[in-house]
């Protein structure tokens, strides 16, 4: 057996009381949970961490068989594929769920947040560990991979559709293919439960290098014309208002 990587939490309270957590976490994390009977019934997410935490129970005492059969049950109810042999933390939350996958050797912290289409996923066949860390109060958005045995820190936040490959200090932003850490936050942005949901939140860091390049043309053919050198006149002609904006666009042709 391969040592599995351990997260320094608090000590896990019985099954029930963790299957309680769990549900109770989703009117914290979901304006739209209405009953406690409704979350219960009618979510997928809630649906497949319950019946993980059983399936984990049974793949640590051994029976492995029963495990991935009560794993299997749970993708075809769900549309959620979490291995049994994935350590799961307090007050895990999945909004909304299909698509989600979490691989075997996955240590998830506790609080994190995961939204549909999420992988947590291996990049090697060996046996040993292969797949992510999560620390606590993370949030990965739509979409997001997070690939092989790296870890995130505390606090991360992973935008829609990124793909992340390395590890992630606690308290970082990150987007893009491959992700890139776009922003540090500020320990105090997060909400009382200590989890910052607004990962849509971030910032374009390829918009904001084009509109810096375009400030500095501007500023570059502003001194050239005043030294009377000669500046190329299609931007006079281009579709500047499509390509650049209307505001940089009316600058343009002013010149």
């Amino acid at each position: 057996m391969y040592a599995r990587e351990t997260l320094t939490v608090a000590p896990a309270p019985g099954l029930f009381a963790l299957l309680r957590e769990d549900v109770a976490c989703v009117f914290q994390r979901d304006p739209a949970a209405r009953s406690r009977f409704e979350v219960i019934t009618t979510y997928p997410g809630v649906h497949a961490i319950l019946l993980q935490r059983i399936a984990h129970r049974l793949w640590r005492a051994g029976l492995r068989y029963p495990a991935r059969f009560l794993s299997w049950f749970a993708r075809l109810l769900t549309n959620i594929d979490i291995h049994p042999g994935a350590t799961i933390g307090r007050r895990f939350f999945i909004d909304h769920g299909a698509g989600v996958v979490i691989g075997e050797t996955a240590v998830v912290g506790d609080d994190v947040t995961l939204y549909h289409g999420v992988t947590l996923g291996g990049t090697s066949w060996n046996k040993g560990k292969r797949h992510p860390t999560l620390g606590s109060h993370v949030v990965i958005g739509a979409g997001a991979k997070v690939l092989g045995p790296i870890s995130l820190g505390d606090h991360v936040r992973v935008g829609a559709n990124s793909v992340v490959v390395k590890d992630v200090p606690a308290h970082r932003t990150v987007v893009g293919i491959p992700g890139r850490v776009v922003l540090r936050q500020d320990e105090g942005e997060a909400n009382a439960l200590g989890i910052n949901l607004d990962h849509h939140l971030i910032p374009d860091p390829v918009g904001k290098a084009i509109a810096c390049l375009m400030e500095r043309i501007e500023v570059l053919e502003t001194t050239l014309r005043r030294q009377g050198e000669p500046v190329d006149g299609q931007c006079q002609t281009c579709e500047a208002e499509d390509l650049c904006g209307s505001e940089v666009a009316r600058t343009m042709r002013k010149m």
